[in-house]
C-alpha cells in the first residue's frame, strides 16, 4: 500500500519505520525542517514501562486547587473561553474515579509493556545508540502521606505482573547514591526496575536514518493544509505544495490531530497540556542521577543521559501557546537543586513543548469512521515510551492484520 504518515516526531518515525518494514510505500509529511524538532525534542527522557499512569486519577480535583496555590506547582491552568479546552476538562474529571483510574492504567500499562518488548527487539535489528540506560525508574516520596497513596498503583502494577519494589529511606540511596546528601528531605519511593531513559530526540533521528534505508521518503518543511476525502474514503493529503496521493493516512500530528480532523466530522479530544525541561551538564557525577527520579511533589523527573540532566515536567493547561513562562523554569531548578544539589543551573538549556492529552490518559490507536484514515496519536507524556508497540499496532491495523495486543479499546470509538 501507499501510506502516508502525517508527523515526524517519535510516534510518526517509528509508525513509518514499521509500516515500511511491512512492505508498504511510506512518506512522511512534516512543517518542521528534520525529525523530532516539537514535542519529541527535549522530553523528560523517561522510557516509563512500569511508571505510567493517568493524570485522571481519584483526589486529583483536590490537589489540582490545592497545587493552584502552591509557589512551584505541577499544574498551571489559564483557562479561556475555548470549548475545547473546557470540554477535555470536564471529561478528564468525569475520569477521576477508582473505577475508570483502573481501567485507564491497565489499558496504558498493556501497551507500555508491549513497547517494551518491541523497543528492545527494534535496539537489538539496528544497533541504535541514544544515551540509553537500563535502570529504572524511582518514584520519589517527600511525604508518609505520598507513599501511603501509592497503594493504589502498586495494586495496578501486581495485577498487571509489571515488577515493582517498594523502597525506604535507604534503599532509595541504595539505588540512586547521590541522594545520601538529602536523605533527610525523602521517607520512601516506589521503584519499577524495568523502566529505560533514553534521548528520543538522538533515537528519532538514528531512526529516521533508518527509514530512509528502507525506501522511506520524507517530506519535510511542508504545511498540512487538510485531508483529501472522497465519497468517505481517505485519497490522500493537500498540502501547501502538492497534492498527494495514498490508499492510507496514519495522523502523527500530536496536538494538532484534532484540528485537521474536525472538518471531517471527527471529533479527537487530545488537547495541548505544555510541558517544560530544563538539560543541564554534568559537573560532578557523584552528586547526579544513575537513572531517573520523579519528584511526587513536584511531578518532575530528573534523568541522566550520557553527561547531562534532564529535568522535565509541570502541566500547563494554556491552549496551543508555546512561550517559554520563567517562572516554570524556577520550579524545575528548584526540583532538581533540591534532591541534587551543586549543579550549574546556569549553563542549563530551558525548552517546552506541546504534549497531546487525551481526558483518559490512553492514545486513540486505530481506524476512523473514514476508510484508510488511522489515528495514531494522544500519548500525552508518554509518547517516547509507548511509540515502539504503538507503530506495531497500527502498522498491523493499516496492513489488516490482527494486533499481537487487543487494541480495541484504544480507538477513538472509545469516545461515543
Amino acid at each position: 500500500m501507499k501510506v502516508i504518515v502525517l508527523g515526524a516526531g517519535i510516534v510518526g518515525i517509528t509508525s513509518a519505520y514499521q509500516l515500511a518494514k511491512s512492505g508498504h510505500e511510506v512518506t512522511v509529511v512534516d512543517r518542521q525542517k528534520g525529525p523530532a524538532l516539537e514535542t519529541s525534542f527535549a522530553n523528560a527522557g523517561e522510557v516509563s514501562f512500569g511508571y505510567c499512569s493517568p493524570w485522571a486519577a481519584p483526589g486529583i480535583p483536590a490537589k489540582a486547587i490545592k497545587w493552584l496555590f502552591m509557589k512551584h506547582a505541577p499544574l498551571v491552568l489559564r483557562p479561556k473561553l475555548d470549548m475545547a479546552m473546557l470540554s477535555w476538562m470536564a471529561r478528564m474529571l468525569s475520569n477521576c474515579t477508582s473505577e475508570r483510574y483502573a481501567i485507564n492504567k491497565s489499558r496504558m500499562l498493556r501497551l507500555a509493556d508491549y513497547s517494551r518488548i518491541a523497543l528492545a527487539e527494534l535496539r537489538a535489528e539496528t544497533g541504535i545508540a541514544y544515551d540509553e540506560r537500563m535502570q529504572g525508574t524511582l518514584q520519589l516520596f517527600r511525604t508518609q502521606q505520598q507513599l501511603d497513596a501509592s497503594a493504589k498503583d502498586v495494586k495496578a502494577l501486581a495485577a498487571d505482573g509489571i515488577p515493582y519494589e517498594v523502597l525506604d529511606r535507604d534503599g532509595c540511596i541504595r539505588f540512586e547514591p547521590a541522594l545520601k546528601h538529602v536523605r533527610d528531605k525523602i521517607v520512601g519511593g516506589l521503584l519499577t526496575p524495568k523502566d529505560e531513559t533514553g534521548d528520543c530526540f538522538i533515537f528519532t533521528n538514528a531512526l529516521a536514518a533508518k527509514a530512509e534505508a528502507l525506501g522511506v521518503r520524507f517530506v519535510y518543511g511542508t504545511t498540512i493544509k487538510a485531508l483529501d476525502v472522497e465519497a468517505g474514503r481517505v485519497r490522500g493529503v493537500i498540502t501547501d505544495r502538492e497534492r498527494m496521493s495514498a490508499d492510507a493516512v496514519v495522523v502523527a500530528l500530536g496536538s494538532y490531530s484534532p484540528l485537521l480532523l474536525k472538518p471531517f466530522g471527527i471529533s479527537l479530544p487530545v488537547y495541548p497540556v505544555k510541558g517544560y525541561s530544563l538539560t543541564i551538564p554534568i559537573t560532578d557525577a557523584s552528586r547526579a542521577p544513575e537513572s531517573t527520579v520523579m519528584d511526587e511533589t513536584y511531578k518532575i523527573a530528573i534523568t541522566r543521559l550520557g553527561d547531562r540532566i534532564r529535568v522535565g515536567g509541570m502541566a500547563e493547561i494554556s491552549g496551543y501557546t508555546n512561550d517559554l513562562g520563567l517562572a516554570r523554569r524556577s520550579t524545575l531548578e528548584h526540583s532538581v537543586t533540591d534532591l541534587f544539589p551543586g549543579g550549574d543551573v546556569s549553563k542549563a538549556s530551558f525548552w517546552s513543548g506541546l504534549r497531546p492529552m487525551t481526558p483518559d490518559g490512553t492514545p486513540v490507536i486505530g481506524p476512523t469512521k473514514i476508510i484508510g484514515l488511522f489515528l495514531n496519536t494522544g500519548h500525552g507524556t508518554l509518547g517516547w515510551t509507548m511509540s515502539t508497540g504503538s507503530a506495531r499496532l497500527i502498522s498491523d491495523l493499516v496492513g489488516g492484520r490482527t494486533p499481537e495486543i487487543d487494541a480495541r479499546d484504544l480507538a477513538i470509538n472509545r469516545y461515543g
